[in-house]
Order: structure tokens, then C-alpha cells, then sequence
């Protein structure tokens, strides 16, 4: 018998591998997923979040019914600003707090509690804000603090009476001139100590 050998068939439809085929593939994805990425880093992103507006007057109301703080705030806000937050935090620890931008996007915020002003510095402006020269605004005498980052306030200790005293803080990214002239403008609510 003779023994025959069997032709070597190829696989059909097969095709040859190489390496410099396969890196250029990969070469050819890398620079598509690179060529993504940049365009949508030019055009796509995400937008902005609007700050929204708030109505301060429900917080304010509540906190001068209260009577535990005297809730400083402006008759009206100054022209072109706006309030961004509002916060009125009834007993054990009563709390005030407005926040507003003015129409140059600086921030102005007022913070009320019976918590010592060093402790409302520290939580509001920063732990390390430094205390400069006093300055009288409106007939009335406020400490000066100022923080690495920009940031001034005014801040004082007001006696309620009954033993009650409550720290006001007033201020942010906005001019101290801005500040000053903000604080003038400042009203305050009675205070009923023993309430």
C-alpha cells in the first residue's frame, strides 16, 4: 500500500497576523479615543449650575418672631443683589443666617448665634483669620478679621440682656468699603432674653 499524503488545507477566509498589524490597530484606537476626549473637553463639559435665588423674608420673620437673636438684615437688599441662602434656626442653639451676591458675583453673608464670636470667626471666615484694627460703622464698634484668601469681616459681641450675649459676623469675598457700607444699612429685631 502506498501511502498518500494528504494535501495541507488552509483555513478558509483566514488571514495572516503579524505584530506591525496589530500595534498599528492599536496606534489607530489609541488616537481615536484621544481625538474624543479632547473634543469633548472643548465642547462638551458640564454647564455651569446657576446660583438660584431665595426668599430670605420666610427665615427673617421667623427668626425675629423668636426673639432668641436680633436677626440683623437690611429693609431691603441693596440694589442688584440677590440672596442665595436663608436659615433661621429656632432653640436649643438659635441660628441666623443670610447669604447674598452682590451684582459683581461677591459674596456678603451675615451669621448670628449665641456661640462666642472666635468660634463663629473660625466656622465662618477661617480658622486662622486675623484680627485688625476696630472700626466704628453706624455709631457702633466692630472687629476687623480678615483671612489669607481674601475674605473680610466684621464681627462683634452684643449683650440681650438676662445674661444672653450673641456673636454677629457679617461679611465675605466682597471690598471691606462694601462691607462697611452693608453693615450700616443693618437693622435689628427685639430680643426677648428668657424667652
Amino acid at each position: 500500500m502506498s501511502q498518500s499524503s494528504a494535501p495541507v488545507r488552509e483555513r478558509p477566509g483566514g488571514y495572516r497576523r503579524s505584530s506591525s498589524g496589530l500595534f498599528g490597530a492599536m496606534i489607530a484606537t489609541v488616537a481615536a479615543v484621544l481625538l474624543f476626549v479632547g473634543l469633548r473637553s472643548l465642547t462638551g463639559g458640564d454647564p455651569a449650575t446657576p446660583v438660584q435665588t431665595v426668599d430670605w423674608k420666610i427665615s427673617f420673620q421667623s427668626g425675629r418672631a423668636d426673639g432668641h437673636l436680633q436677626v440683623l438684615a437690611p429693609a431691603v437688599l441693596p440694589s442688584g443683589w440677590r440672596a442665595t441662602s436663608a436659615s433661621y434656626t429656632p432653640e436649643p442653639a438659635p441660628d441666623w443666617h443670610l447669604g447674598m451676591l452682590t451684582p459683581g458675583t461677591k459674596y456678603v453673608g451675615i451669621d448670628e448665634t449665641q456661640d462666642d464670636l472666635q468660634t463663629l470667626v473660625s466656622h465662618t471666615i477661617d480658622k486662622s483669620a486675623t484680627q485688625g484694627r476696630d472700626v466704628t460703622v453706624a455709631g457702633q464698634t466692630w472687629h476687623v478679621f480678615t483671612d489669607a484668601g481674601g475674605d473680610y469681616a466684621l464681627g462683634r459681641t452684643v449683650d440681650l440682656g438676662g445674661g444672653q450675649r450673641e456673636a454677629q459676623l457679617v461679611g465675605g469675598s466682597a471690598s471691606p468699603a462694601t462691607v462697611r457700607a452693608f453693615v450700616a444699612s443693618l437693622q435689628a429685631g427685639k430680643v426677648h432674653p428668657g424667652r
